[in-house]
């Protein structure tokens, strides 16, 4: 069975938890919807499927980035060069003329 309560009846009411498998809590001014209170009998199961869902997310960002990993070649003058290194023989170049 479901509801939808506002924040300040959800206080009031404690008792409302035990009663419903889930609870739309909105903002009754705005009518925006806040979110959903699970009862304890189903939390596992969202949260299984909450954490399936952003690892599914977070693979998706990390393949998105390693497309890019391996594509740039560094010349050879560049390599084993640490940042400070590198500043310098570009600086070099580009003003020694």
């Amino acid at each position: 069975m479901t509801t939808t309560m506002s924040i300040r009846e959800l206080t009031r009411n404690g008792s409302m938890f035990g009663e419903y498998d889930y609870i739309d809590i909105e903002d009754r001014k705005s009518h925006e919807y806040k979110g959903v209170f699970i009862s304890a009998e189903y939390a596992d199961d969202v949260k299984k499927f909450l954490e399936k869902k952003l690892a599914k997310e977070k693979q998706a960002k990390i393949d998105r980035l390693m497309q890019f990993a391996g594509t740039v070649q560094i010349e050879k003058k560049f390599k084993h060069k640490n940042a400070k290194e590198l500043r310098k023989m570009i600086a070099e170049e580009k003003y020694s003329e």
